[in-house]
């Protein structure tokens, strides 16, 4: 790979990214909607709205492999999904085809499986449940993925991911965190690999409390380095005692699907 483009560069996985790639690819290309840091060496910085077709032409051309985080990271309502992460997803996939790039890495999320209860372990080969509009999107984007693998030849890794940040901020993230450097080695498996067709892994660290059976990434070469048991106990003496909402402790996508919620109340 010479030249990776990195869609959503200025949000925080692209900002991560953008630090621990620089030294692994010779040129990042960056893009977000939004202004984000000038260009330093081995960078280049290219601005475009990815629901623009046009734009995302530009955006693509030249590169050999791309990193999707663009889009809207959380719950919104449909008409902004349906732009950002439905069309623009279309687009950023479509443009790659027709530039001829070969393989894509995509962030596509754990709400896209969010309505599997917190008691069942669940694998890359479980069908969809998502929990939210944007659990809809991501299920959408893995159903796009596998399509155009299929269809065009073109290699797909789907990384779930369930919370990146350098540590797990609270109960639930105990079973979904992923630390930048394990993120790091994923977004490589699937940039390198080369047996990649279209393959669904979970973007989540060594965490020995996980819904999660990750096999599918291990098979692939991945080994995670970090885990969240170190900030398990700190995190549950905080929660103690606080009030929780049975739908969110029942379900894995936690809050996203107590959010207008109004089926019966699950028994906890």
């Amino acid at each position: 790979m010479h030249r990776v483009l990195i869609t959503g560069a200025g949000g925080g996985i692209g900002r991560s990214l953008r630090e621990t790639l620089r030294s692994v690819y010779p040129v990042l290309r960056l893009s977000d909607r939004v202004p984000i840091a000038p260009a330093r060496d081995g960078e280049e910085v290219d601005q475009a709205e990815i629901a623009d077709m046009t734009a995302v032409e530009r955006i693509v051309a030249g590169v050999d492999g791309i990193i999707h985080l663009g889009g809207i990271s959380g719950e919104n309502s449909w008409e902004k999904i349906l732009e950002s992460n439905i069309v623009g997803l279309y687009n950023v996939f479509e443009a790659a085809r027709r530039a001829g790039v070969k393989r894509i890495v995509m962030a596509t999320s754990n709400h896209a499986v969010g309505f599997y209860p917190r008691s069942q372990t669940i694998d890359h080969k479980v069908v969809p449940r998502p929990d939210s509009r944007y659990g809809v999107s991501k299920a959408f984007s893995e159903a796009l993925a596998s399509l155009y693998a299929d269809k065009h030849g073109m290699g797909f890794l789907c990384t779930r991911i369930g919370n990146f940040g350098t540590k797990p901020i609270d109960s639930r993230r105990l079973s979904i965190w992923i630390s930048p450097r394990d993120y790091t080695q994923l977004v490589r498996i699937g940039l390198e690999h080369p047996d990649i067709h279209f393959e669904i892994v979970y973007g989540v660290s060594n965490n020995k409390r996980s819904w999660y059976d990750n096999s599918n990434a291990y098979r692939l070469g991945y080994k995670p380095q970090d885990g969240s048991e170190p900030y398990a106990a700190e995190i549950l003496a905080s929660e103690a005692g606080q009030p929780k909402n049975p739908v969110a402790e029942r379900y894995q996508g936690g809050t996203f699907c107590a959010e207008e919620y109004d089926a019966p109340t699950p028994p906890s």
